[in-house]
């Protein structure tokens, strides 16, 4: 049966078609029936004049959120609100009677929808509306990256030992033996650059093992992973991906931003490139005063950034330079991985980033080192064992060219695209320390 979508029904007044959703309200008087009718483009108002016929009952068993078929006449009629357009039923087919009383309503919080995540996004707009400025902005990364040159690839998500330092892994059991959840595809990448293939690319999921509770942390996420050889600095990856991101809000504005702007409230602003550059000793002294003239002397003894730090510096870039991003650079070698490049003459830096949009991190990047003499030198300065790693290693002992790249949360940017609260809205089945249902 050919169906039409309640989107185009102003293609087919005065035609007889058929539609398929959900009854979405239902409201009986004594000489007339109307069920409000929805698909995944919109709501139709279905009328139907008391006549004593079995239409006239099944309308009446009818229940909010029961899949239909309706086949009926398109009429337009000004005084109906949804889109002055009405069908006339000539038959109704009930696919699933929804059972009554549904277990949400509008007044139910956070937690209770995600117990019902399939009812939450279909019975809300702007819920769906979410997936579809995802498929867009993912669409958007892929076609950018390829046009750069870039090889997807599809890395694996259970290792032999615990990437990179090990911590904040699950452990799973494998044919007798542990493994683990890949915690970043990281190594695969780098083995990858190691293995000729210039520029790789990667969308897929990221397990982190951390007991946190806060509106942007996941356990299970989706990470959008670059890498790219023969960098001559860090600056390349910077520039790859700022104008990455560029191109996605450019993209997501042009397919959402008038829906975006009445459901969200929010309007899409493409960011000009560069974007700005802080370094962390220039953040820290912006979180610790407000300013970024203190002199050096006065930098306060630690070596990140809290949360408040980052919206701190974000105030800063904005008010300075207008501008909603902004790169933290040259992190201390004790807060990054020891795979991460130092500059020449500056051992206790790295050449590393974290981009920070509104003043949520949403990526962490940097130059790999690629010279395996340093990376074992690196690797003991951090206490780790070579061995585990050592078909990792291997990659640098053959002719590994210099090569960066970066990893971004694909749920944070959806969260500050559309100024979410959570993660957790940004996610359609969210993974966190208490929740593994549904």
């Amino acid at each position: 049966m050919i169906r039409t979508l309640v989107a185009d029904l102003h293609r087919h007044v005065g035609q007889t078609i058929t539609i398929a959703g959900w009854a979405q309200a239902l409201r009986r008087q004594r000489a007339l029936q109307f069920v409000i009718v929805r698909d995944h483009t919109g709501a139709v108002q279905i009328t139907h004049r008391r006549d004593g016929t079995p239409l006239e009952e099944r309308l009446e068993g009818l229940s909010v959120e029961s899949a239909v078929r309706v086949t009926g006449r398109v009429v337009a009629n000004p005084a109906v609100s949804l889109g002055g357009l009405e069908i006339v039923p000539v038959s109704v087919t009930v696919e699933n009677r929804a059972e009554t009383p549904l277990p949400i309503d509008a007044n139910t919080g956070a937690d209770g929808r995600q117990d019902w995540r399939f009812l939450d996004v279909r019975r809300r707009l702007a819920a769906r509306l979410v997936f579809e400025v995802q498929t867009t902005a993912e669409q958007a990364m892929r076609s950018f990256a390829y046009s750069r040159g870039c090889t997807e690839m599809h890395t694996p998500k259970l290792m032999g030992t615990a990437s990179e330092s090990g911590a904040e892994v699950f452990e799973v059991g494998y044919f007798g033996r542990p493994a683990y959840l890949a915690q970043s595809p990281q190594f695969y990448k780098q083995m990858a650059i190691a293995a000729g293939i210039d520029r790789v690319f990667e969308v897929g999921p990221v397990f982190r093992a951390e007991p946190s509770f806060t509106s942007r942390h996941a356990t299970e996420f989706t990470g959008v992973d670059v890498e790219l050889a023969w960098i001559n600095g860090v600056e390349d990856v910077m520039d790859f991906e700022e104008r990455m991101l560029a191109h996605v809000l450019a993209a997501v504005d042009a397919a959402h931003g008038p829906a975006l702007a009445e459901y969200f409230g929010v309007q899409v602003v493409v960011p000009t490139v560069p974007f700005p550059r802080v370094t962390m000793a220039e953040a820290l002294r912006i979180a610790g005063t407000g300013s970024g003239d203190a002199p050096r002397d006065e930098l306060r003894p630690r070596d990140d950034l809290d949360p408040a730090g980052e919206r701190a510096v974000a105030a800063w870039v904005r008010e300075r330079t207008g501008h909603e991003f902004a790169f933290v650079t040259e992190y201390p070698a004790s807060v990054r991985p020891f795979y991460h490049h130092r500059p020449a003459g500056s051992p206790t830096l790295t050449s590393s980033f974290d981009l920070l949009w509104k003043g949520l991190e949403i990526t962490t990047g940097a130059q790999r080192e690629h010279r395996y003499d340093v990376l074992l030198a690196q690797a003991a300065e951090k206490g780790l064992s070579p061995e585990p790693m050592r078909w990792y290693l291997d990659c640098f002992r053959f002719g590994c060219p210099p090569h960066g790249g970066f990893g971004l949360g694909l749920g944070r940017v959806l969260m500050v695209a559309l100024g979410l609260d959570s993660i957790r809205e940004a996610t359609f089945l969210f993974r966190g320390p208490n929740r593994l249902t549904p």
